[in-house]
């Protein structure tokens, strides 16, 4: 059954129909590729006990079963095989329980097959992605909280995957750092990243900034351009607050992404596009769906995969590190560092940041322009009254804390580990607090911490 030594890749197809197994087959060997085509599930699973490939190609109908199954057991058995899956055309369901199921990307029937080359083309340098750098991503994603470790093993799993991204937070939350690591991360990662705010286009020019227009299209069309779709060919196309886009264009939108094709205003043909489709709303795009502000078929088309960012009032313990960040940025903008005083950081870390991370950057940047001597005092950061009190969110009366106020080193190692791990555990981790319960300054319990391996 196979049609090419070719060395690039290896592909098993698994489909009932001879012809669409055979013009597959003589496809991939134009491409180089070798192919090993199989009629049904159970010749697919032999196949794959016996074989190794790079990718799997399966109809979701097969005689004696659904291509769901492989597809599940691919990511089971197989984590690093890319699976694409061939679907009835229009059936937009099917599709999308493939791709939560963990196919890489969909193909509809009849086959185009420049589409499918570029998919193919696309699947098989998954593994040949550049890797990103470590120190360039933390950068970009700072936090070391449950809540954020959890968020970068989900983008790594998504970068490896082609399936619409819905992005939903709160705003400032940094939703646009997350579709550009989820970008990087992935295989179109040499290719364009083009983020498009839904919002600020204007009704009557949306179509011609997404689709591109003709030479005298329309009135003031005095040269062709291109649209956001054909800037971002072969890469990401970002939809940012997507419910911000009118309903008209709704519809027009959802059919380039289903299609893959576009038509330029004033053009007589389609053109194919080949973008992967991220977006963002920090609306809740259910409630938007119910009150008919926002199309149900575009809305189950784009949310395909749910990301949800939290926000920074649910991870404080990532506040200080980003502060350090923030600061160390405003750093290389003035020519001088900067400093906190203990009582700045303790106002930082009880302040519920109603506006995330934004609120956080813009509140530091203005503290570095008012302060003197590069010292940051807790009045420079412009908080309220009632932030510059508190003894902070979710702690208990400091008589309550089930943790000495002091240490000294003459403390047993048992009673100082037991000690530092309750004032932290009662502060979320938040390390700043904890050694202000503790009676350590920062750095103190940063010797400590790393005394005893605390992380």
């Amino acid at each position: 059954m196979t049609q090419s030594d070719g060395k690039q890749g290896r592909i098993l197809i698994v489909d009932d129909e001879v012809d669409l197994r055979s013009l597959l087959q003589i496809t991939f060997k134009r491409m180089g590729l070798s192919s090993v085509a199989e009629p049904d599930l159970h010749s697919a699973r032999e196949r794959l006990k016996k074989d190794q490939f790079d990718l799997c190609l399966t109809d979701m109908r097969l005689p004696d079963g659904r291509g769901m199954e492989l597809v599940e057991e691919i990511q089971q058995r197989y984590p690093h095989m890319p699976v694409a899956v061939i679907t009835a055309f229009g059936n937009m369901e099917l599709a999308v329980e493939a791709l939560r199921a963990g196919a890489f990307d969909c193909v509809s029937k009849p086959v185009d097959l420049e589409v499918l080359r570029a998919l193919v083309s696309r699947a098989l340098t998954v593994e040949k992605s550049p890797a990103v750098n470590a120190s360039l991503s933390e950068e970009r994603l700072v936090g070391r909280s449950r809540a954020m470790r959890a968020l970068k093993e989900r983008i790594d799993k998504l970068a490896r995957s082609q399936a619409p991204v819905c992005i939903s937070g709160e705003s400032g939350t940094g939703k646009e750092v997350i579709a550009r690591e989820i970008h990087a991360r992935g295989p179109r990662a040499d290719k364009p990243f083009i983020p498009v705010n839904c919002g600020a286009i204007p009704a009557d020019l949306i179509e011609s900034e997404f689709f591109g227009h003709l030479k005298g299209a329309f009135t003031g069309a005095s040269q062709p351009r291109s649209g956001f779709f054909q800037a971002a060919e072969g890469g990401t196309l970002f939809l940012d607050e997507i419910a911000d886009m009118p309903l008209p264009m709704q519809v027009k939108l959802l059919r380039a992404i289903q299609e893959r094709r576009i038509r330029p205003i004033g053009a007589e043909k389609e053109l194919p596009v080949d973008v992967r489709i991220l977006s963002a709303s920090h609306k809740a795009l259910d409630r938007e769906v119910r009150e008919g502000r926002f199309r149900e078929d575009l809305y189950y088309r784009i949310n395909v995969i749910d990301l949800h960012v939290p926000p920074l009032r649910e991870r404080p313990e990532d506040v200080e590190l980003l502060t350090e960040r923030i600061l160390a940025q405003l750093a290389g903008v003035y020519g001088q560092s900067f400093e906190l005083t203990e009582s700045a950081r303790s106002a930082l870390v009880v302040h519920d940041f109603p506006g995330n991370v934004r609120e956080l950057e813009n509140i530091l940047e203005r503290a570095a322009a008012l302060c003197e001597h590069s010292k940051i005092e807790a009045e420079d950061l412009g908080l309220s009254e009632e932030s510059l009190s508190r003894p902070g969110k979710n702690a208990e009366p400091r008589e309550n804390l089930a943790v000495e106020l002091s240490l000294d080193d003459e403390a047993g190692p048992d009673n100082e580990l037991e000690l530092i791990t309750e004032a932290l555990e009662a502060r979320r981790w938040n390390r700043t607090a904890a050694a202000k319960d503790l009676g350590l300054t920062l750095r103190q319990l940063r010797y400590r911490m790393k005394k005893y391996h605390i992380d």
